[in-house]
């Protein structure tokens, strides 16, 4: 797989999930008095835009890509659900998101290192942009840890 591509659907697949987990979690928290909201749905229009950035350079250059599968969307969604159910504490919430953005840091941090050399300066660009929002959302969410 060319490496321009595989690095555009890890960013599509990985903010697609991000867009959608998070709308499951407003979901969940709505009608609860939690002053973490605004950052998630700040997270998630974020996501969207990291998003639509990928799409539209994948468009441009009619890459082939694959979404992420309703499994996988079902799965996070039950898992967060569950996860609300237990603990919906701000700090329990802050907690969670931030495993996963942990977990997506290592990812791109890894397919940066990978493809530094061999994929296209724009992409590059917008994987260096990914991972530093990434790791910028961490610090905020300490706040409520």
């Amino acid at each position: 797989m060319d490496e321009n591509i595989e690095l555009l659907e890890y960013m599509f697949r990985n903010s697609e999930m991000c867009v959608h987990t998070l709308t499951k979690l407003l979901e969940d928290l709505d009608g609860k008095e939690n002053r973490i909201k605004k950052l998630i749905d700040d997270e998630k229009k974020k996501y969207k835009d990291f998003m639509d950035e990928a799409q539209k350079i994948i468009k441009k250059n009619k890459y082939e890509i694959k979404d992420n599968s309703t499994m996988s969307k079902i799965m996070s969604t039950m898992g967060i659900k569950k996860e609300v159910m237990k603990d919906n504490s701000d700090s329990a919430i802050a907690h969670m998101i931030t495993e996963g953005i942990n977990l997506g840091i290592l990812d791109i941090e890894t397919k940066i290192k990978h493809y530094k050399d061999c994929v296209d300066k724009k992409v590059y660009k917008l994987a260096k942009e990914y991972l530093e929002y990434q790791q910028g959302e961490i610090e905020k969410l300490k706040e409520y840890l």
